[in-house]
């Protein structure tokens, strides 16, 4: 019997802004980490487009890809893919260290300060707990200051404590650096951090919702008492809000 074409994936089309946070969430074998890893060039796609900053890297050879990841896309796995014979300090330094930094180590040391790791520079994974291995993930992920953070189910082997300490650093990352965070989680807290959720079902686009942020919230509740109390001196931040509802990227 010869091999069976699998389709993990059909008819995905989805637009992420820059500086965007977005979820992809849905069942298990819904596509969310294969769509996630397409994003990233570690899956080829047998039909479509992907494109990165208006550039196709659907055709590109394994290189360039590898090049074009350690320059604008960084990962962090569920299993913290961490080299064990490397301390913290080697491991965050790596991608550094291959794309020529002259102060790779300086640029690594000041990562793993940002995540509460300053005291643990030499140490190797296995002397680590789960949700350090995490944060050293994080910062290796961090350390090119990629314009785009892809994170696949990040707290997914953690408690709830260290689970809530990654995902308050891939925010602070998305809102302090700009860069455009895509996460694929199970968990409803974790999506609803983000500013777009996306549900995937058998390899297909069935829901989108566009999360409120508190500055939304804040001028709906302002606009209302304005209304109710005859005042129309907000309808310009109302509008703001709607725009950029309907300017969200259908998917």
């Amino acid at each position: 019997m010869g091999a069976v074409a699998v389709h993990v994936l059909r008819g995905i089309d989805l637009e992420i802004a820059p500086g965007e946070s977005l979820s992809l969430v849905g069942p298990s074998g819904s596509g969310k980490s294969t769509l996630l890893m397409a994003l990233a060039g570690l899956e080829r796609p047998t039909s479509g487009r992907i494109r990165i900053n208006g550039a196709d890297i659907t055709g590109l050879g394994e290189d360039a890809l590898a090049r074009l990841r350690g320059a604008s896309i960084g990962i962090v796995f569920q299993s913290f893919h961490l080299i064990p014979s490397m301390t913290a300090l080697e491991n965050v330094a790596v991608p550094l260290e291959l794309a020529g930094a002259a102060d790779a180590f300086e640029r690594a040391k000041a990562e793993l300060h940002a995540v509460g790791l300053g005291d643990r520079l030499e140490h190797y994974p296995a002397e680590l707990s789960g949700g350090e291995q995490q944060r050293v993930a994080i910062a290796r992920a961090l350390s090119p200051n990629p314009a785009i953070l892809l994170a696949d189910e990040p707290s997914g082997n953690l408690d709830a404590g260290n689970g809530t300490m990654i995902a308050d650093l891939l925010f602070k990352a998305n809102a302090e650096r700009g860069m455009t965070l895509v996460l694929v989680t199970h968990d409803a807290a974790l999506a609803s951090r983000s500013s777009r959720s996306v549900r995937l079902n058998s390899g297909r686009v069935v829901e989108e919702e566009v999360v409120l942020t508190e500055e939304d919230e804040a001028a709906f509740a302002q606009s209302a008492e304005d209304v109710r109390l005859g005042r129309f001196a907000s309808d310009d931040s109302v509008k703001a809000i709607l725009d950029r509802y309907r300017e969200t990227p259908a998917s």
